[in-house]
């Protein structure tokens, strides 16, 4: 029977290589230390596997990455030097068991090796999320296997759930293994550092270390999406994947080191099992509250958000599009507006279309179109299934009447939408999104939708929303 030994978060900024940030590395010293000191843990508890969970290798939306070559190598090419390479042995046995179970409960898998990376254009290489850790870790100790995968943008739950097929993959297995998620935590703490700030940062670093600190991966798997959107971090999807591996586990927790030097949060933790506990199992809770949530939600909802959703889910249970209803208020009827209908899932943005102007006969007809819009001709996303049908969270914004303006001193990104446009390119921003702050931000948003370049000669409108959620 395997044995789950410990997990732990690394940071993984290059610059703290010695070969490679030199005399500037110092300025993370703490980071350094406290990475050092996990590799030491790591010696001393002696894995036959370690698994690492990074943000860099191969990303896709809907699936997780698993590299399947016999060796996995990489360096430190992309950063000036490759002459420090690394090559380690692939447990492909576990591998294998990983994929077979993840396939079961449908969990997609992309299985990365160089035929794969060759056609989807992208590097079967070791990534630097992944090289960082494993440099210190070498330098301490280097008799064992490496499993390496690349997380998805897939839900908390989904996220957990992967973790949990790993957990049992690895009991099932003979060997000692040890989870490393690698992340760094908010990339905009500075208005100094390479990446722009924002005030959500801190907020989001002080959060996460408080939650890392009390073990509370309940509450990590809560995790407002938003925040950690805005805050412009890399590690809150590993740490979820490392929540499903460490399940029913009474944890002893250590934070060993937190700064923000160059403006980027670095976290270094370590998670290690003290006794099999049932009792401490954390996805039924989290499943239960999500189900409440989305119970409150259809409790509230308006009218406008309730025929969006009956809009959708008729179209996708029967295929044709729903009749007006019978019930509705005269103003459903009786106007016209143009209408953009969002829709979420666990929080991510699964889908959002709309009119800038009314092109129906009647807001209940621009509501029903575009609803089924939103959740099936999105072309970032794939169509919604019905499956995802009670999972899924409306909005319904009414527009006013657009307005020309003569200056960006006129905008308000809380108040006022924008629209930008030059000939027959158009591109619409809502107001009072996440993330959303200056009008600058409103504005080189709008104009990327659009097409249209910063430098080019451009009207701008503005507009109010009524916003039903």
């Amino acid at each position: 029977m395997g044995k789950i030994m410990a997990g732990y978060l690394f940071p993984h900024p290059p610059i703290i290589i010695d070969e490679i940030g030199k005399d500037e590395r110092l300025a993370a010293i703490k980071t350094i230390e406290g990475t050092k000191k996990l590799a030491e843990d790591i010696k001393e508890k002696s894995p036959t596997t370690i698994i690492v969970v990074t943000p860099h290798g191969p990303l896709f939306r809907d699936a997780m990455a698993i590299s399947v070559e016999k060796e996995l190598k990489g360096d430190f090419g992309d950063f000036g030097n490759s002459s420090v390479n690394f090559t380690f042995e692939n447990n492909l046995e576990l591998v294998k068991e990983i994929i077979y179970r993840c396939s079961k409960e449908n969990i997609l898998i992309a299985k990365i090796d160089k035929k794969m990376a060759k056609s989807y254009h992208i590097s079967h290489q070791l990534d630097h999320g992944t090289l960082v850790p494993l440099y210190f870790v070498n330098q301490e100790y280097n008799d064992y296997k490496l499993v390496h995968i690349t997380y998805g943008l897939l839900s908390p739950q989904d996220l957990f759930k992967f973790g949990n097929i790993v957990q049992e993959a690895v009991l099932k297995s003979d060997e000692d293994v040890v989870f490393i998620a690698s992340g760094d935590l908010s990339h905009r703490l500075s208005k100094e550092g390479p990446y722009a700030y924002s005030p959500y940062g801190r907020v989001f670093d002080e959060k996460l270390v408080e939650l890392l600190k009390a073990a509370d991966f309940e509450g990590i798997l809560s995790f407002d999406l938003n925040l950690a959107e805005n805050a412009g971090q890399c590690a809150l999807r590993s740490l979820m994947v490392m929540a499903g591996f460490l399940d029913g586990y009474k944890l002893e927790s250590e934070i060993l080191s937190y700064e923000g030097p160059f403006g980027v949060g670095y976290c270094n933790g370590k998670f290690t099992p003290v006794k099999r506990d049932e009792t401490a199992k954390v996805y039924e809770n989290l499943m239960r509250k999500e189900r409440e949530r989305i119970e409150k939600i259809r409790e509230n909802e308006d009218p406008y958000v309730r025929l969006a959703r009956r809009s959708l889910e008729y179209y996708v249970k029967y295929n044709k599009k729903l009749e007006v209803p019978e019930d509705l208020d005269d103003e459903f009827i009786n106007t016209r507006s143009g209408v953009f209908v969002s829709i979420k899932k666990d929080g991510m943005l699964r889908g959002c279309i709309g009119t800038i102007e009314p092109v129906r006969n009647n807001l209940a007809e621009e509501i029903i179109e575009n609803a089924i819009s939103a959740g099936t001709r999105d072309p970032r996303f794939e169509p919604v299934s019905e499956e995802e049908l009670p999972k899924l969270v409306y909005s319904v914004d009414v527009l006013k009447e657009p307005e020309p303006v003569s200056s960006i001193d006129e905008l308000d990104p809380k108040r006022y939408g924008v629209i930008v446009s030059k000939g027959f390119r158009r591109g619409l921003l809502l107001p009072n999104l996440e993330g959303v702050d200056t009008v600058e931000e409103q504005i080189k948003i709008a104009l990327s939708k659009a097409g249209i370049r910063e430098d080019e000669d451009y009207n701008i409108e503005r507009f109010e929303v009524i916003r039903h959620f």
